[in-house]
């Protein structure tokens, strides 16, 4: 009775392929395969805000639009500061990363940074006197 019990218990801890909440979360995902950060960032990069936000950066580059610039820094803050703060204390995220299908989003984030320090250079004002 016992070895059926330690077992039932066993199967009540959500492992890789288990919790089923990688079916809501990442509908591609392949269980057993954990996720990488290369994966992560692809995910994140393809969502609807990123996406909105990687063209709205595109089109203030493309203007060299000072205030535009401004703006989609601002936002893509907004956008990284929800993914690295609500996400970790998201029960589904926990369940999604204990299953291994989200890995930490540290990738995003610097290349966000990246974006936003490109952006904000190459936006700023020129000094043309020497």
């Amino acid at each position: 009775m016992g070895s059926l019990r330690r077992g039932l218990i066993l199967t009540l801890i959500p492992s890789a392929g288990s919790a089923g909440v990688c079916a809501d979360v990442r509908p591609q995902w392949t269980p057993g395969t954990p996720a990488t950060a290369w994966s992560e960032i692809l995910a994140l990069f393809g969502t609807a805000p990123s996406l909105v936000l990687l063209v709205a950066t595109v089109a203030a580059l493309r203007f060299r639009h000072q205030w535009g610039g401004l703006i989609v820094v601002v936002l893509w803050t907004v956008w990284v500061s929800i993914i690295a703060m609500l996400s970790p204390r998201d029960a589904v995220q926990q369940a999604a990363a204990l299953e291994g299908c989200v890995a930490t989003p540290v990738l995003f984030i610097a290349a966000v940074a990246a974006i936003c320090i490109g952006t904000v250079l190459y936006t700023s004002p020129r000094n043309t006197r020497l």
